[in-house]
Parts: structure tokens; C-alpha cells; sequence
């Protein structure tokens, strides 16, 4: 069974970063996964943040792309995401996300908060 952790997360003003990660078990296969994060927003659904291959090709949604960055390191079966310039429209809860064998797993999420 596919377990996913996050930590990191937080309450941080305007402008600031932050960072959260993830780490994954119960496969050995995460290395050939392709993870990345997603958020949901109080009210809303939860939408895509960034993804990353086994291979390393990114994707990022429009809204932050040039003040996120998403990396992850294989050996240790985990992945990250670093959140610049942050904005009060970035808070939500991120989600963890990895995908094995069109099979879609998720963590149970940490909060960040952007104060204004």
C-alpha cells in the first residue's frame, strides 16, 4: 500500500517562501512514478500545482510558475516543493500526489497559510 507524508507547511506573510515535502513507502517503485503536488482552497476543488517525472520533465499550472519550483530526490523516495514570492491566493491545503501504473495516491495534505 502507497503511503505518502507531508511535511512543512505554515503560516507565512506575503512575499515570503516556504517549503514543503513528501515522502514516499510501501512501493519500490516510486522511482519510476511520476509525483508532484496539488491544492484545494477552502471552497474549492483541488486543482493541480506541479508534477515531476521519473525523469525530471516539470509541470507547473500558470499561477505559479517562475515562484515555485518542484524537485524530488529518488534515493530517498521524496519530493519537494519550494514556494517563493508567495501570494494570499496560494493558501490551501497541498496535497501530495504520485501516480504508479495509472493508479493515483494521495497524502492526507498540510496547510499553508499566506497572510496579507
Amino acid at each position: 500500500q502507497v503511503q505518502l507524508v507531508e511535511s512543512g507547511g505554515g503560516l507565512v506573510q506575503a512575499g515570503g517562501s516556504l517549503s514543503v515535502s513528501c515522502v514516499a513507502s510501501g512501493t519500490i517503485f516510486v522511482r519510476v512514478a511520476t509525483m508532484g503536488w496539488y491544492r484545494q482552497a477552502p471552497g474549492k476543488q483541488r486543482d493541480l500545482v506541479a508534477t515531476i517525472t521519473s525523469g525530471g520533465y516539470t509541470n507547473y499550472t500558470d499561477s505559479v510558475k517562475g515562484r515555485f519550483a518542484i524537485s524530488r530526490d529518488t534515493s530517498k523516495n521524496m519530493v519537494y516543493l519550494q514556494m517563493n514570492s508567495l501570494k494570499p491566493e496560494d493558501t490551501a491545503v497541498y496535497y501530495c500526489y504520485l501516480n504508479l501504473r495509472r493508479m493515483d495516491y494521495w497524502g492526507k495534505g498540510t496547510l499553508v497559510t499566506v497572510s496579507s
